[in-house]
């Protein structure tokens, strides 16, 4: 009852706007994410509409509904593949239900370090990805930095793999994601962000995995008391915009919001790096045991997960250039 009631609010609301609305020849772009306005990646898309609406002399302009206002992650990519919505952050793990390749993000231990990372994302194969949710009616702008997931637990410390035997833990709606845990040892179970504090609370789940500033943003350190920086994958968040509203844009246009995604998206890396040392510090000053295991342990554990994508050659392909990538 409660799904369908929220869907019928999601229907009005969605109703009552539009991915673009022109008012005295400036057009206004909605953008709706689900995430704190304290957050870098919501500091970084206010940095893009305010260099937008500069860069453009006041032609564009975006609009920013934080929070999940207007829905979930996966709910908010279905608007704008219907057009209703004009852009959004996702991450790639759940972008990878619209866009198959994106998968490959999610692999653990795909890079060496966050180097190797911005030189994949930010390079050839990056930009394939980017352009390869098209056919899917997306369009992606560009790649924040998500640092990389770690395990935290109510209950006990997780310093190898064994550790997660018997834990039910939480993962984003992602196949990789679900299999990855399964390797592991631990028990895969598919929560929404917005429910998750509750869920760690009522003992729905024993632990999840998130980045540091997640991890304390979320306040789930009042909740879970052991941090394991296992650092198992390095999945980024990706901006997108809906092919039905580019496509709308002049060449102009498109390269103005192209440049002020490409500025957010080097603001936003500032951010991130300053905001992990702050995360750490915070939830370690709350009480959180953190824990640097060693993570060879888990890396076996995992490593025959790439072997499971030889029949799909365009996954099993990236892999290797991404592997090989300098």
């Amino acid at each position: 009852m409660k799904l369908k009631t929220y869907s019928i609010l999601l229907l009005i609301c969605v109703l009552s706007i539009s991915s673009c609305t022109t008012i005295s020849k400036q057009k206004t772009i909605k953008l709706a994410h689900g995430l704190d306005m304290s957050h870098p990646v919501h500091k970084a898309m206010a940095f893009m509409a305010s260099d937008l609406e500069k860069r453009s002399g006041g032609k564009m302009k975006i609009e920013i509904y934080p929070n999940q206002q207007l829905g979930n992650e996966r709910q908010c990519v279905e608007l704008l593949q219907i057009g209703s919505l004009g852009m959004t952050k996702v991450s790639a793990a759940v972008m990878e239900n619209f866009s198959p390749n994106m998968k490959v993000f999610g692999l653990p231990f795909l890079f060496r370090d966050r180097a190797h990372a911005f030189s994949v994302l930010d390079g050839p194969i990056g930009k394939e990805l980017l352009d390869g949710g098209q056919k899917y009616w997306l369009k992606g702008l560009g790649y924040y930095d998500s640092g990389s997931r770690s395990f935290y637990t109510k209950e006990k410390p997780v310093e190898t793999p064994e550790d997660l035997k018997g834990l039910k833990i939480r993962v984003m709606e992602s196949v990789t994601a679900m299999n990855m845990v399964k390797s592991l040892g631990g028990s895969p179970t598919p929560i929404s962000w917005g429910e998750l504090y509750t869920s760690l609370q009522q003992g729905v789940v024993d632990g999840a995995e998130n980045n540091p500033p997640s991890f304390h943003l979320s306040r789930h350190y009042e909740v879970c008391k052991f941090y394991s920086l296992d650092e198992h994958t390095t999945v980024p968040d990706v901006l997108i915009i809906g092919t039905h509203l580019w496509d709308t844009l002049t060449e102009e246009e498109q390269k103005w919001l192209q440049a002020s995604a490409n500025a957010s998206v080097t603001y936003q890396r500032k951010l991130w790096a300053t905001a992990e040392e702050d995360a750490l510090r915070e939830v370690q000053k709350a009480g959180v045991t953190v824990i640097r295991p060693d993570k060879s342990a888990f890396q076996s554990k995992v490593s025959s997960m790439y072997e499971d994508y030889k029949d799909e050659n365009e996954v099993y392909s990236l892999i290797h250039r991404i592997q090989k990538s300098n």
